[in-house]
C-alpha cells in the first residue's frame, strides 16, 4: 500500500512539473535569469529547426534570406497594427531613394489599404491621369507583384522611379471591382505643396487655400497663401485638406498656428512616452476672419490634427465627409541589418481630449464630390457656408 502511495505521489509530481514547464515555456519572463536564457536558446534552436525542415523538405527551393525577412515582417504583423511595418534592407534603400528627390513618380496621392493602395488624388496633366488612373481606384499590384500588406512607404517606393521608365499597375475599380492593368511612364512631377486663389460668392471675395502634404516648411507656404488671399480682399478662407494624408507632426502644429493664435493644438501620449502638449506658436490671422476646413476620407493624420483643433477651439467649421481616423503616430528606428522598423509608439489627442482613431473628425456640414462625374460638389458647399459666416459678421 505504501509503495502504491509513493508511486502515485511520483506521478503527480511529474505531472505538476510537466504542467509547470508548459506554462513557463509560454511565459519565460517569469523564469530566473539563467533558466530564462536556456529557454531563449531553445527558441532559437526551434527557429533553426523549422528553417532546416523547410530547406530540406519544402516542395520548392526557398531563399533563406527571404525566409529571414518574412520572419521579421511576421513579428511586426503580429502586432495587428496596420501602421507598424518592418522594411527590409532592400525596401529601406528604395524608400530612402524615393524621398531623396532623386526619383520621380506618376503623379498621384495614395493611402494604405489592406488590398494595397487607395488613390486619393490624381494630379492634373500627370502620367497617371493620362493612363486612366482615377480617384478611388485600388492599386493591388506593381509590375506583376502584389503589394497587399506592404506599408504605404514601401508600396509607393515601388511605383516611383527614374523619369522616362515605366511601371505597370493593376487597378481595381471601387464600384465594379473589375481589375485592369495600365502601363504608366514616370516623369518629374512638379506639384506645389500649397496653392491659393480668390473667388467671388454671394457678393463676397473668398480665399481658397489648398495644402497637399505636411512636409517640412509647409506652414510657411500656407501662411503665404493665406496672407496673399487676404491682401487681395478675401473676407474668409476655405482651407482645403481633401486627400491630404498628413506628414510631420510639428508642421501640423505650425499650420494650425496660422489660424489659432494660442492654446492647445494637440497632445500625445504612449505606453512608454510621457504626455506632451503642443500649443500654438502665435502669429495667426485675425479671429474675425471666418475659416471653413474642407475634408474627405483621404484627410488623415496631421490633416486631422489641424481640422480637429480648428473645430474644437471654435475657430472654424468643418465641411465634407468623415475623415480617415488615424489617431496614432509612429517612430522610425534603424536596424542593425540595414532595415527599418516603423512602429506605432503613441496616440494623439485633440484639444477636447478625444482620440479619433478609427472614428475620424465628423464634419459640421456633410458634402462630397460626385464620384461618377468627378465633379467637385463639396467645394461649392464650403464656399456657401463661408459666405454665410462672412455675412453674419
Amino acid at each position: 500500500m505504501g509503495s502504491l502511495s509513493k508511486t502515485t505521489a511520483v506521478v503527480i509530481a511529474v505531472l505538476l512539473l510537466l504542467l509547470g514547464g508548459v506554462w513557463l515555456g509560454g511565459h519565460p519572463e517569469n523564469l530566473p535569469g539563467p533558466i530564462r536564457d536556456t529557454f531563449v536558446e531553445d527558441d532559437h534552436a526551434l527557429r533553426s529547426e523549422i528553417l532546416d525542415a523547410i530547406d530540406d523538405d519544402f516542395y520548392k527551393k526557398v531563399d533563406k534570406s527571404d525566409l529571414e525577412q518574412g520572419s521579421m515582417r511576421g513579428l511586426v504583423q503580429g502586432l495587428d497594427d496596420r501602421f507598424s511595418n518592418y522594411l527590409s534592407p532592400k525596401e529601406t534603400k528604395e524608400f530612402e531613394q524615393s524621398v531623396s528627390g532623386r526619383f520621380e513618380g506618376v503623379g498621384m496621392n495614395v493611402d494604405q489599404d489592406k488590398r494595397g493602395l487607395r488613390v486619393l488624388n490624381v494630379f492634373e496633366e500627370s502620367p497617371a491621369e493620362g493612363a486612366g488612373v482615377k480617384k478611388g481606384d485600388f492599386i493591388t499590384e506593381v509590375n506583376g507583384k502584389s503589394i497587399a500588406g506592404l506599408s504605404a512607404e514601401v508600396a509607393t517606393a515601388k511605383i516611383k522611379g527614374p523619369a522616362g521608365t515605366t511601371v505597370t499597375l493593376e487597378l481595381v475599380d471601387p464600384d465594379t471591382f473589375e481589375p485592369r492593368k495600365v502601363k504608366v511612364e514616370r516623369a518629374r512631377i512638379e506639384v506645389p505643396v500649397a496653392t491659393g486663389r480668390t473667388v467671388e460668392r454671394n457678393g463676397h471675395k473668398l480665399g481658397i487655400v489648398t495644402l497637399a502634404t505636411f512636409s517640412e516648411g509647409a506652414h510657411g507656404l500656407v501662411q503665404k497663401q493665406v496672407n496673399d488671399q487676404l491682401k487681395k480682399g478675401a473676407e474668409g478662407i476655405v482651407f482645403d485638406l481633401r486627400g491630404n494624408g498628413g506628414g510631420l507632426l510639428q508642421e501640423a502644429v505650425l499650420v494650425g498656428s496660422v489660424f489659432i493664435e494660442d492654446g492647445l493644438i494637440v497632445s500625445t501620449k504612449g505606453r512608454t512616452k510621457p504626455e506632451r502638449k503642443y500649443d500654438a506658436v502665435g502669429g495667426a490671422i485675425g479671429k474675425d476672419v471666418p475659416v471653413v476646413v474642407l475634408v474627405d476620407r483621404g484627410t488623415a493624420s496631421s490633416s486631422e490634427i489641424v481640422t480637429g483643433a480648428i473645430k474644437d477651439r471654435g475657430r472654424g467649421m468643418v465641411v465634407g465627409t468623415r475623415t480617415f481616423g488615424k489617431g496614432v503616430f509612429q517612430e522610425v528606428q534603424p536596424l542593425s541589418n540595414g532595415g527599418l522598423l516603423d512602429i506605432t509608439v503613441g496616440q494623439y489627442f485633440l484639444p477636447n481630449g478625444e482620440n479619433i482613431g478609427d472614428k475620424g473628425v465628423t464634419p459640421d456640414v456633410k458634402a462630397q464630390d460626385d464620384v461618377e462625374t468627378e465633379r467637385d460638389e463639396a467645394l461649392p458647399v464650403a464656399l456657401d457656408e463661408l459666405a454665410g459666416k462672412v455675412t453674419e459678421r
